[in-house]
This record gives structure tokens, C-alpha cells and sequence, in this order.
């Protein structure tokens, strides 16, 4: 199975995790999946995610890192869902039944797991389907999650690791998951530490992947990746995180720009960068961080997001509760030209930075018309220029705005943007018809 047809375009979706957090449930899953089914599918929005501790029926946001937490696992230690959040997982069906909500509206369904093997189930020592070993004997509780302790890593180096692995892709396939985003794998920054780059069980679970015989589309997380691993990134995941959780304050948007243009030398068609979920909209309902909100971003920051995210060409996973949406939000993700860039463009780049404004280029893939964005990071409101020729630009141009959908006109040596603070303009330039 060729990994990269599971991804041909950067991933577009819906994930739990900044509205719901570890408390999501069945009946939050439905109601975002039915929204993206009405309004956002025929933009290309398709993936709905069911984020951290669907397995955990005590969890919240107090207690899910602490060592001890109870989490449901099957008689060969695979986590399963919790019958109270998910009604429809009663009786041993697992995640079959909402997976298959999910795909009657058109849509794909995924999950998020964390990485290794639940403690409970190495301290009763379960025994691991398809083997004679037992978890005990591959379990390593000396390699546990910085910020979640409830998993032990696997040592793929016994007899019993790689099966362990075969049998949860073996159970996702039987629930028809369409996703899985993969937590603990990718190095972490945050707050100053720093985790291994998990290379044995990145490519165990690749691997067991294969193995099962489902297109499942892998996300590799947190960040932030580093670019020493990215041809071993490229070999094994549809998409990894470059960052540690974005959330929404201005200065966090600043730091994405540095780490978009690491990365996007390293975009693969099927191979994705993936500068995190988007914080808009309606959040922190029972979330991580902060109150329940819509989202801190001003107006032009929101746009800067979405006109990084589509340029860079990073995954989309929308964040917030889509039945409280608001006109913006909706403005900022239905828009198909804007959307274009994200799904069918090339050679994504940074072409210059200063302590006012950001540039950034790309090609349409259809017709080769160049795609230029251009970002205020100052705090005020400013008219950029930008000298075509420093673009390798010559000739004359009309100017498309892809945020307004309007044609401005004809340019041949200067592109004027006003941009506002924190704000962001894009716009696709096509030869003059002589």
C-alpha cells in the first residue's frame, strides 16, 4: 500500500480537541459531523476526530496527566471506548457504529491514540493477541509520556512489540477508522523540554498500518519535528505536527511563520507539515485551556491564520464547535479560492521577511499563475509594497483578491496590499490578456 495516497492533498476536518477537550462525547461528534455534512463538505471539509481520553470515563482536565488514570482497555489490552461518552460503543462494538454515522454523511471518521500500551494493561500483565507474549513483558515504564502518564512504551526490540502494534491497527481497521493521530511520537518543545523522536514505534505503527489493509490517513503528534527526521517523517506519516498545541494569542501566530518556512522545502505531495489545528470559532467549551470563548484572535489575525495555514499548505483541522459558528469563522472556511491554495498549489515559499511585513509565494498547479500573500505583523495598519521583480516577476499581471473575490486590476512592477495589523491579503496574479 502506497502511504501516500492516503493524503494526496493536505487533510481537511473537524477535530474535538479545543472545544471538548477529554471530556468530548457522542453526541458532540454528531452534531459537528451533521454540521460538516450540510455546510462545510462540498468545500472539501471531511475528517472528523475524536480527540484524547475516549477510553477514560473519569477524565477531565485536572486529573488525565496524573499516573493512575482508569482507561478502559479489551481482555488483550487495547484501549476501547467508554459506554457512557459513546453509547453506540456498548457491547463490545468499539467505535464501528459512530464511524459509520460518520461515513453515511459522506464524511471520514479518525481518532486520536497515544502512543505505547495503556499501564493497566501491563500490570496485569494481559496477554497480546496474536502472540504468546504478554504485555508485562513489553511494556517500558521508564518511557512514559511527559505530560501523559498513563501509557508505558513498547519495546519493539521482544518478541510481542510489533504484535501488539498489528493488533490495534487490526482493531481500528475493524471500526473503519479513516484516521489516527498518533500522540507522543514527534519531539516536544514545550516549556523547555524535550522527548525522543520515537523512530521504533513511529515505524511499528506505520507498519501494523500496512499490515491491516485499511487506507488510514497517519498524523504524527506533537511537534515540534525536527527537519533532521523528515525523509524518515516522509517514508512513514501523511502528516506531523511543527509545533507544540497551538493555541490562539497573536504571539504564538508569530512563531508559526519561522517554523512554515523551515518546513516548506519538505512538502510531499501525501506528506504534510502540519502546523496544528485551527483555534476559531466557538472554544474551550470543556476544553484544555482557557474558558469557554470564541476565539482571542482579532479579525485580521484570524485571517493571517488561515492565509498562512492555506500557503504553507499545512493540514486544516478546524478547532472550534461548528453548530455556534459565527459569520467569520464561516467567511474564513468557506471561501473556495482561498481554499485552492491550500489543496492544489506548489513550490510554497517564504520569499522575504522585515519588522513590518511577511511575503509569501506559491503556484496554482492547474495553470502555474503565481499566488502571493502578504502579512502586517506590526501592530498597525500599513501599505506594503512589493517589487514584482524581487518576485522573479516580469511583465504585466492582473491582480485577483482571493479573500475579497474580486479582480482590482492590472499591475506590472509594484503590488500594493493595505494590510492591516496582524492582518493578511492574498492574491493570484495572471498574465495580462494582450
Amino acid at each position: 500500500m502506497n502511504i501516500s495516497e492516503n493524503a494526496p492533498t493536505p487533510p481537511m476536518g473537524w477535530n474535538s480537541w479545543d472545544c471538548f477537550g477529554v471530556s468530548v462525547t457522542e453526541d458532540d461528534i454528531k452534531a459537528n459531523a451533521d454540521y460538516v455534512a450540510k455546510h462545510l463538505k462540498q468545500y472539501g471539509w471531511e475528517y472528523i476526530v475524536v480527540d484524547l481520553c475516549w477510553f477514560a470515563p473519569d477524565a477531565n482536565t485536572d486529573n488525565y496527566k496524573k499516573f493512575g488514570l482508569h482507561q478502559l482497555t479489551d481482555e488483550y489490552g487495547r484501549l476501547i471506548p467508554d459506554p457512557v461518552k459513546f453509547p453506540s460503543s456498548s457491547g463490545g462494538a468499539g467505535f464501528k457504529p459512530l464511524a459509520d454515522y460518520v461515513h453515511n454523511l459522506g464524511l471520514k471518521f479518525g481518532i486520536h491514540i497515544m502512543r505505547g500500551i495503556p499501564w493497566q494493561a501491563a500490570e496485569n500483565d494481559l496477554p497480546i493477541k496474536g502472540c504468546d507474549a504478554t504485555a508485562g513483558h513489553i511494556a517500558q515504564p521508564v518511557d512514559v509520556c511527559l505530560w501523559y502518564a498513563n501509557m508505558y512504551g513498547v519495546n519493539l526490540t521482544r518478541d510481542g512489540g510489533q504484535q501488539y502494534y498489528d493488533s490495534l491497527a487490526e482493531l481500528y481497521a475493524s471500526w473503519d477508522v479513516d484516521l489516527i493521530k498518533a500522540d507522543d511520537m514527534n519531539s516536544w518543545d514545550g516549556e523547555g523540554n524535550h522527548e525522543p523522536y520515537h523512530t521504533d514505534e513511529i515505524e511499528a505503527l506505520a507498519k501494523a498500518i500496512d499490515k491491516a489493509g485499511r487506507p488510514v490517513t497517519l498524523s504524527l503528534s506533537p511537534g515540534a519535528a525536527r527537519v533532521c527526521n523528515a525523509a524518515h517523517l516522509r517514508r512513514h506519516a501523511n502528516m506531523w505536527r511543527i509545533s507544540f498545541d497551538f493555541w490562539d494569542e497573536w504571539e504564538s501566530l508569530q512563531k508559526q511563520f519561522d517554523r512554515c518556512a523551515l518546513w516548506a522545502p519538505y512538502i510531499q505531495q501525501g506528506h504534510w507539515p502540519d502546523a496544528d489545528m485551527l483555534p476559531l470559532g466557538r472554544i474551550g467549551i470543556r476544553g484544555e485551556v482557557g474558558d469557554a470563548r470564541f476565539t482571542n484572535f482579532t479579525e485580521p489575525e484570524q485571517y493571517t491564520l488561515m492565509t498562512l495555514w492555506c500557503i504553507f499548505r499545512s493540514p486544516l483541522m478546524f478547532g472550534g464547535h461548528l453548530p455556534e459558528s459565527d459569520e467569520l469563522s464561516l467567511r474564513l472556511i468557506t471561501n473556495p479560492e482561498v481554499i485552492a491554495v491550500n489543496q492544489a498549489s506548489s513550490n510554497n515559499r517564504q520569499v522575504s521577511r522585515d519588522e513590518t511585513s511577511v511575503v509569501w509565494m506559491a503556484e496554482c498547479l492547474e495553470s502555474g499563475d503565481p499566488y502571493v500573500a502578504v502579512f502586517n505583523v506590526s501592530d498597525v495598519d500599513a501599505e506594503i509594497e512589493v517589487d514584482l521583480s524581487s518576485l522573479r516577476l516580469s511583465g504585466n499581471w492582473t491582480v485577483r483578491d482571493l479573500w475579497k473575490r474580486q479582480t482590482l486590476g492590472d499591475v506590472s512592477q509594484n503590488l500594493v496590499a493595505n494590510v492591516q495589523g496582524h492582518g493578511a491579503a492574498m492574491y493570484r496574479l495572471s498574465p495580462t490578456a494582450s
